[in-house]
């Protein structure tokens, strides 16, 4: 018997990551040795203090059982203390927190719980990939704003045409932002309140890389902002504070009334969060390890960023170095585009790299690299380019 999947399914969009990963693997099994900057997954092991944790409470009976459907109140406790101590933000744990297993669930699902078929959604280009699917699985429209060298990577707000902001019901962005490493100031987000009072979009951040930040600069959370509170909500990952990507663990925090809905979508989809995570996620939050260890986490990918960028500009190729997470946005040489690009550096060098039009049309004449590995495996990359004779 042969089943034909739904005409929903259809309407995804092709993940262009699953295309990488086999090219990549490819050129493995031919014997390659690939230097793999393409990949987005946190090398370092999670935190002895949380693994610890979690064994302890995966060996309680009491965990064995479902959770709450929304979670653990103590949990949500947790996240509202995190967001009280890091970012002086007052929530609500029962109406202003929302469990979720990974914040991907939280982005993608957010459409189903309070958009309609039809409705505009403005999304980051270039941005994760992810949020396309969340887009044509809630069966709404969305168009994209433009994120620029010349702004900084942050939207111009002025630029979004005033029938586009009007209608617009969400607008997703992502500081510090996947792709180009750039970060959100103050300034951007008190205006991008104002804009979003003025035209009644809400705000969906996306602030899974909030703990990376370089420089002496700790990240902006769009939740410490006066006004925030009022016109969105944020999502907040472990996968990266906490190198526990594969644990699928987050929450987010903000509006009642859009975290009133994701929790209600999630009545229906999940039983929540293993209770053992729960309460180990608790303890990742409240040890007094926690601000040691991201900040050895931060001194770590500054090290390798500084490494790259600073064999980069000795062969000509240049970029503004990132102010968060743990990527590099690099600009393409003339003659080829970012796909071309990419291919030249796998098949020629042995260096796996993003091309940057899988993540919009504006990531176009742009690769991402992934710092992901030590630094010496980083300058040999460089080296194995440098033999390209790419750059002047």
């Amino acid at each position: 018997m042969e089943f034909e999947q739904s005409k929903l399914l259809d309407q995804l969009p092709t993940q262009f990551f699953a295309t990488l990963v086999e090219k990549v693997g490819a050129q493995i099994k031919a014997g390659v040795d690939v230097i793999n900057l393409g990949q987005g997954n946190p090398d370092q092991p999670t935190p002895e203090y949380i693994v610890k944790s979690t064994q302890k409470w995966v060996a309680d009976p009491k965990t064995h059982k479902y959770s709450p459907f929304q979670g653990l109140p103590s949990f949500k406790r947790a996240a509202a203390n995190f967001y009280q101590e890091k970012y002086g933000v007052q929530l609500d744990p029962a109406q202003e927190v929302c469990i979720l297993g990974g914040s991907k669930i939280g982005l993608v699902e957010l459409p189903w719980a309070l958009m309609n078929p039809g409705d505009l959604m403005l999304l980051p280009d270039p941005g994760y990939p992810d949020y396309w699917s969340g887009a044509a699985l809630g069966e709404v429209k969305f168009e994209t704003v433009p994120l620029t060298a010349e702004h900084d990577f942050l939207p111009d707000l002025e630029s979004i045409p005033e029938a586009t902001a009007q209608k617009a019901k969400f607008f997703y962005l992502n500081y510090p932002n996947n792709p180009t490493g750039a970060v959100a100031t103050k300034e951007f987000y008190t205006e991008l309140v104002a804009w979003a009072k003025k035209y009644h979009v809400g705000i969906i951040s996306d602030f899974a890389y909030g703990a990376l930040g370089f420089d002496e600069a700790d990240p902006v959370s769009f939740m410490e902002v006066p006004g925030a509170k009022e016109v969105g909500i944020e999502f907040y990952t472990y996968s990266k504070t906490f190198n526990m990507a594969g644990w699928r663990l987050g929450f987010a925090v903000g509006n009642a009334d859009i975290i009133k809905a994701l929790n209600l979508i999630q009545d229906h989809l999940f039983v929540s969060v293993f209770p053992a995570l729960q309460k180990a996620a608790e303890d990742a939050l409240n040890d007094p390890q926690r601000d040691l260890e991201i900040k050895k986490l931060n001194q770590l990918y500054k090290s390798r960023r500084d490494a790259f960028i600073n064999a980069a500009a000795k062969i000509g190729w240049t970029t503004k170095a990132p102010q968060g997470t743990f990527y590099a946005w690099m600009p393409v040489p003339d003659g080829y585009t970012s796909e071309s690009f990419a291919d030249k550096l796998l098949y020629d060098a042995g260096v796996a790299v993003a091309p940057g039009n899988g993540f919009g049309k504006y990531g176009e004449g742009y690769v991402r690299v992934g710092l992901l590995i030590d630094p010496d495996r980083l300058e040999e990359a460089v080296n194995r380019i440098d033999q390209l004779h790419l750059f002047n």
